[in-house]
């Protein structure tokens, strides 16, 4: 199990949608302090939230955030990026990018802030993945999210031996506004959140944080074909 009761707590994109209701679910769960990160300069009022700029692609600005808060206890890899990049026609600059802040985004923090948990006692890893890690029809945005998926299972193993705590997640669409123009149903990011800081507390390995998700990881024993966006919904 692990508590956020007195935890310092670091989410990557907590400036809106789900990061801004991970930031709010940890402090309601008695998290001593939530680092909070964006691509851009952002202000939040509270005394007990402190926001940060940061770009997941670069090493420099992730290796230098790690090397300013040695008081981590739990990484939250929320940042993430969809963009239009069709794998055969999309333009291979947008392909690379969403890999960059997709994939390699929360392995370079995990990175960085492995050494930081150990020094704490293990604390715990988050990665936000996808349904769509399960489901091809999206694109390049699809094909990072199994990226992380297949990361995070790797680096749970990576991981046990300085005992922190790896939690994968999955979800379908959340009421974001990065999925504004998506016509299909939305859950709430505070319900999403609840259902994730629950499996954290909890000591879950993985968290299915909507029906879709559920009924999704249960196609995967079957026919490869029946893996499709269009089927799924």
């Amino acid at each position: 199990m692990t508590t956020l009761v007195d935890k310092t707590v670091l989410v990557t994109g907590g400036r809106r949608g789900l990061g801004a209701a991970l930031v709010d679910g940890a402090l309601e769960r008695g998290a001593r302090m939530v680092h909070s990160t964006a691509r851009s300069p952002y202000t939040d009022e509270r005394d007990t939230v402190v926001t940060h700029v940061l770009d997941v692609r670069s090493h420099e600005s992730v290796n230098s955030l790690a090397a300013g808060l040695g008081d981590v206890d739990i990484v939250i890899n929320n940042a993430g990026v969809l963009l239009p990049a069709p794998l055969l026609t999309g333009a291979f600059d947008d392909v690379v990018d969403t890999f960059e802040v997709n994939t390699f985004g929360p392995l370079r923090v995990v990175r960085a802030f492995a050494p930081v948990l150990a020094a704490r006692g293990g604390g715990a890893v988050v990665n936000v993945h996808s349904v769509l890690s399960w489901l091809a029809g999206s694109g390049a945005y699809g094909a990072s999210k199994a990226a992380i998926w297949s990361v995070t299972n790797s680096l749970r193993s990576e991981l046990a031996g300085q005992h922190t705590h790896v939690l994968g997640v999955h979800a379908g669409f959340i009421d974001t506004e990065m999925v504004t123009d998506v016509d299909l149903p939305k859950t709430s990011p505070s319900v999403i959140a609840d259902r994730v800081l629950d499996a954290l507390e909890a000591g879950d390995a993985e968290v299915l944080a909507d029906q879709v998700s559920v009924s999704v990881k249960a196609m995967l024993g079957g026919p490869v074909e029946h893996l499709a966006f269009d089927r799924a919904h």
